[in-house]
């Protein structure tokens, strides 16, 4: 067989595999083969995502969750050959918002459900160091950090309470404010934050050559509370509650 007509039987099987509602294998070679090929693709990438996803698997039911896995196998091409980085493409290919999936049937909470569930895989298998906390008698005269290993989250949706049984269909009027952590025995632990607990946790990424004693100052000007000493002393607490999780260290 000449290159051109591995190519041309290649991409024939390839279109099949992705869409074979649409396309035929190809025709040199046994149909029946060729459908074993087609379910073992289809029935790894469902199992391969299915382990990741699973509380949206339950919220879609087998059905629609057999259809959103065939229009990624069949709309999406992936940019990385490694099974374990496969469901974040997965999640980006929601949050693109395929015309595909644009027909409304698809519950509204969707993405970030998704998003939520892939944390979880993400933060497990980050190759990411522990930050080394320092002393916490530092925490207000010196820089901050925060853990690559904790990630501040925010979603429209109460992702964390999606389930079968909770389905919100109207976005709430306060977002999710969520910090996710990895915890030295590898465990992925789940918690809600304040918005002010939030807030910080974003200015310390945003201006890290802040002291511990500045970030709170400017989150109290931010919050309206300038000057208030129990609102100082309400920061530190919080500072070193985190430090003490591994959340947040002395830079």
């Amino acid at each position: 067989m000449d290159k051109s007509s591995l190519l041309h039987q290649q991409t024939t099987l390839g279109l099949y595999l992705r869409d074979p509602e649409h396309n035929a294998p190809p025709t040199e070679m046994d149909p029946v083969r060729a459908q074993v090929y087609r379910d073992l693709v289809f029935a790894n990438l469902s199992s391969l995502l299915s382990g990741t996803f699973p509380v949206l698997v339950k919220v879609l039911g087998d059905e629609r969750w057999r259809s959103l896995v065939r229009i990624f196998l069949r709309d999406y091409r992936a940019r990385t050959p490694k099974f374990g980085e496969i469901a974040q493409e997965f999640v980006e290919f929601l949050a693109a918002g395929p015309q595909a999936l644009s027909n409304g049937s698809w519950p509204p909470f969707m993405v970030e459900l998704a998003h939520y569930e892939w944390v979880e895989m993400a933060l497990q298998q980050s190759d990411a160091e522990p930050l080394v906390a320092g002393d916490a008698a530092l925490l207000m005269d010196r820089p901050l950090q925060v853990s690559p290993l904790a990630w501040p989250l925010a979603y429209a949706w109460p992702v964390q309470r999606v389930g079968p049984d909770c389905q919100p269909d109207v976005v709430p009027a306060q977002p999710t404010l969520l910090l996710v952590r990895r915890a030295e025995d590898w465990g992925v632990k789940f918690s809600e934050l304040s918005p002010l607990a939030w807030r910080l946790l974003q200015r310390i990424g945003e201006f890290p050559e802040l002291t511990g004693r500045e970030q709170l100052q400017g989150l109290a000007v931010e919050a309206g509370m300038v000057g208030d000493l129990a609102f100082l002393e309400g920061g530190l607490a919080l500072l070193r509650q985190m430090h003490g999780e591994g959340v947040v260290g002395v830079g």
